[in-house]
């Protein structure tokens, strides 16, 4: 603290010093000079032996004040002084470079911002780096790629690796689901995360209010309670602790609230709105059933290579302890080859997300490199008009360092004024990122602006101005006779030296521009080629989605529920411009959990083989015609076939094909899916549905009737519960039809919720968010990138033009055309751009590449863009140096030759 108050009574009092100083210098000559006229010497030539004899007062009065002062400090303000007495002399320069690096600092600091907080800064658990999620592939299980990235596990897994595991200190399973929430106010349908115990024991997050869901918990006959979120919570009970211990209805059972997690808090990705605990019974499990997600805390002093190994050992051990009933081989699954994959939990919450980012992050950053070339260029032409005073100043004493450090210093100061004003402009690209990023981005809510945010972007900012400044200073702090012979030199033709450094970082520009340019259009050609495959639905914006969920607890008979799910169809048809209804288990682009399995054919030999997983849809009669799913082959169901629960079933094409050749020979053919269920018979086609986004391919489905015995127990049937109901109307988005909606459903029965209303176009448009955020980004840099370049080409030729005014003068007057001076500029210009191009061409050929995962339907290295791109390139640039080369072919002969 001594030392800080110290300096800040150096700093405050130093002006004063200074003046004490002079006034004790003046009277110690003053005294003497009335000494010398006293021993009777003329009173001029005592004041000028009186300063003789006291010495050099200017050497004197430094060496004093270089004993008072930091001397570098002091030489820091006082060249920070003229730095920006400088600049206030010149505010259209300052402003726009600050401008300009304010925009490049503040994208840069807004984009990193985002990959801070979603790839750098840790998950919000404590010891984080211990959490793992249970992957397992399962590469012998054909099909099962198509709808599925990984294999998900069963119960019976569960249980064997929470009992039998060496590796982890817990192990618990969930499942996103949802909820009917009754008796608040109206009907409510609430996300749910259905968990094991060992979840929030892994996550080890404790509770804000109350307590964790417990062991007793996941008995059917147990406690019955729940946990809320912390945004449900504050929603819909306005933040009262007292909510703990509160009865409430969940899906027409009553629950007890256990308690409330924290702010902020998620199951991994997802954001729920309640916690109900999973009814496993160990006694009543079998190996299949792989539907949910397995999170795990490791050992300390346990690795990811040990943990798999551990995993890997537990799978024969499960296969040998449990089985999918009398007379099945528990050791089939052999067969899938599965293995373990566990990956850090941390990636499995970004996900593929991190690739899109950091390409977004690369772009920006190269955007940021075209500015600083920008504004490397303008410091070049404005260190050309301080030539002559940089040539004295050497003259007088100056040395190398001395005028490279001024130079510099002004670059890094304009760095750090761009760097402040790019924090406003950051504040504000952060929320338009959050605002245009793809939904699924992951931690959106975590995403701000830091102490890591602010450090980076006053790193960016000097850094930046070293870098654009190290260019002029390079140029005009050689050795003092070079520097002097520059000055001398001030009225001749610019030279090849002075223009080189200048040309040069155009041919930068350029090809960094042609770089984020074919990035761009590559990203444009994917999103065409993605709109125009069919998505197997038409006209998504005329189709209005809703999904309706009928737990067992409000209606136990599956019958009852189909018919339940028909009279809402006939309450919504009944809706002024609605022209056809229908429902689903699933509708396209959802996310929602798939079903699946393999089927037998009639007529082939199925004993033995590994079949491959078929994805499973369950469809009420008029569906397809809602969604617009054309029928190739065959018909759609009826009620009264669904009714009286004939077998019969719809196929897609590509299934089709696969198994019979062609989707009229289908027509008649049999399948099931165990060999205790009836046959089933195929009684139509549709064409292949893009399930999981146009940009995957369309997995092979059946669609089963909305009512069909249930395999495990033929003498019950089985109903799917939550179903997704489509309508078609020209009103499909309005406020007044979900208005409608929801009341023709309350109609049917008060209880029921409505949930996830949206139009297809929606879903649709929400499916290709990534593509579309990629899209615009790139788009944005390489606007700004095209801009930039263009407008480097024309200050190098304006700059050129200026500089050679006198030559065009004496190339007129000795009978040179207009046209071909214009035409001199024009080429120089082309040339620049050219050899940029060429560079720009090789680097996009390299990095291309990289981007092929976020690509559809073109290659890296597409031909078309390949080529289009340089052109339209090549023409901008000649455009750009056309209007100051018009103006060259303009100068007056005359006026030039006077004005040298």
């Amino acid at each position: 603290m001594k030392v800080v108050n110290g300096l800040l009574n150096r700093l405050v009092g130093r002006r004063q010093r200074y003046e004490d100083l002079s006034a004790s210098i003046q009277e110690h000559i003053e005294e003497r000079t009335e000494e010398l006229i006293a021993e009777g010497m003329a009173p001029k030539l005592a004041g000028q032996t009186a300063r003789r004899e006291f010495g050099n007062v200017a050497l004197i009065q430094q060496r004093s004040r270089e004993a008072w002062q930091w001397q570098r400090l002091e030489t820091l303000l006082a060249d920070l002084k003229h730095v920006f007495r400088r600049l206030g002399r010149s505010p259209g320069f300052a402003f726009t470079v600050v401008l300009t690096l304010a925009i490049g600092i503040g994208a840069n600091t807004a984009v990193f911002s985002v990959l801070n907080s979603v790839l750098l800064r840790p998950l919000a658990y404590p010891e984080p780096q211990q959490l793992v999620s249970l992957h397992l592939n399962a590469p012998g299980a054909p099909g099962l790629a198509q709808f599925r990235s990984e294999l998900r596990l069963s119960a019976s897994m569960y249980f064997t690796f929470a009992r039998h595991n060496r590796a982890f200190q817990s192990v618990g399973v969930w499942g996103p689901g949802t909820a009917s929430i009754t008796g608040l106010a109206q009907p409510e349908q609430v996300n749910t995360a259905e968990i094991s115990s060992g979840v929030l024991e892994t996550l080890n997050v404790p509770a804000l209010h109350g307590q964790w869901l417990t062991v007793a918990d996941q008995d059917s006959h147990g406690l019955g309670r729940v946990m809320l979120s912390y945004g449900y919570w504050q929603r819909r009970f306005g933040g009262d602790p007292g909510v703990v211990g509160r009865t409430i209805h969940v899906d027409s059972q009553s629950r007890i609230v256990a308690g409330v997690m924290p702010r902020g808090f998620k199951i991994v990705n997802y954001d729920f709105d309640m916690l109900v605990p999973m009814a496993l019974d160990p006694a009543h499990e079998i190996l299949a059933g792989f539907a949910y997600r397995g999170i795990a805390r490791l050992r300390p002093g346990v690795d990811l290579a040990q943990a798999n190994a551990d995993i890997a050992r537990l799978l024969n051990v499960w296969m040998s302890s449990w089985s999918n009933g009398p007379g099945t081989d528990p050791h089939w699954y052999l067969n899938w080859k599965i293995a373990p994959a566990l990956q850090p939990l941390k990636d499995t919450v970004v996900g593929s997300i991190h690739t899109v980012l950091w390409v977004v992050m690369a772009t920006i950053a190269v955007v940021m490199l075209i500015a600083c070339t920008n504004v490397a260029n303008l410091l070049l032409v404005r260190a050309d008009g301080r030539q002559q005073e940089l040539a004295v100043r050497s003259a007088l004493g100056a040395g190398r360092w001395r005028i490279a450090r001024e130079l510099l210093l002004e670059s890094v100061t304009l760095g750090l004024l761009g760097g402040a004003a790019g924090v406003a402009v950051a504040y504000g690209g952060l929320r338009l990122l959050t605002a245009i990023g793809p939904g699924e981005l992951p931690r959106l809510s975590e995403i701000s602006l830091d102490g890591r945010s602010i450090a980076f972007t006053l790193i960016l900012s000097i850094l930046s101005g070293l870098f654009f400044g190290a260019v002029p200073a390079l140029r005009y702090a050689p050795s003092r006779q070079r520097l002097t012979l520059l000055g001398a030199a001030r009225t001749s033709s610019i030279s090849r030296d002075r223009q080189r450094g200048r040309n040069l970082l155009v041919v930068a520009q350029v090809a960094m521009a042609l770089v984020l340019l074919i990035s761009a259009v590559l990203m444009i050609r994917t999103f065409l080629a993605m709109r125009n495959v069919d998505p197997g639905f038409s006209n998504p914006a005329s189709l209005q989605v809703m999904r309706l969920s009928i737990p067992e607890t409000l209606v136990r008979d599956s019958t009852s529920v189909v018919r339940m799910q028909n009279s809402v169809l006939e309450k919504l048809a009944a809706l002024p411009g609605v022209s056809s209804t229908g429902f689903a288990a699933s509708v396209p682009m959802s996310g929602a959990e798939p079903s699946w399995d393999d089927i037998l054919v009639e007529g082939k030999s199925n004993e033995g083989d590994n079949l491959p997983m078929r994805l499973y849809n369950y469809v009420s009669p008029g569906y397809f015609h809602t969604a617009g799913t054309r029928f190739v082959a065959g018909r759609d169901f009826t009620w009264a076939e669904v009714y009286s629960v004939r077998p019969i079933g719809i196929v897609s094409e590509s299934l089709a094909r696969e198994l019979w050749g062609s989707p009229r020979a289908a027509i008649g053919k049999h399948f099931r899916e165990f060999e205790s269920t009836p046959w089933y018979e195929v009684v139509g086609v549709v064409q292949d549905v893009r399930e999981n986004g146009v940009d995957q391919v369309s997995p092979a489905t059946v669609y089963w009737p909305s009512l069909i015995g249930n395999p495990s127990t033929p003498e019950k049937l089985y109903a799917w519960r939550s179903a997704y109901f489509a309508m078609r109307s020209n009103r499909a988005g309005t406020q007044t039809l979900i208005n409608e909606m929801q009341q023709a459903v309350w109609s049917v029965n008060a209880s029921l919720p409505v949930a996830d209303i949206s139009t297809m176009q929606d879903i649709y448009s929400d499916s290709m968010a990534r593509t579309s955020f990629t899209l615009v980004m790139l788009a944005i840099a390489g606007a700004m990138a095209l801009a930039l370049g263009i407008l480097g080409i024309y200050g190098v030729i304006s700059y050129a033009v200026s500089q050679r005014t006198r030559e065009i003068g004496i190339r007129m007057a000795l009978g040179a055309k207009k046209r071909e001076l214009a035409w001199m500029f024009v080429r120089s210009a082309l040339v620049l751009t050219i050899v940029g191009t060429a560079f720009g061409l090789g680097a996009a050929a390299a990095l291309m590449r990289l981007m092929r995962s976020l690509l559809f339907g073109i290659g890296p290295l597409d031909p078309v863009t390949f080529t289009a791109v340089p052109v339209v390139l090549v023409a901008a640039a000649a455009l750009a140096s056309y209007l100051p080369a018009r103006r060259a072919a303009a100068v007056d002969p005359v006026d030039a030759l006077r004005a040298e």
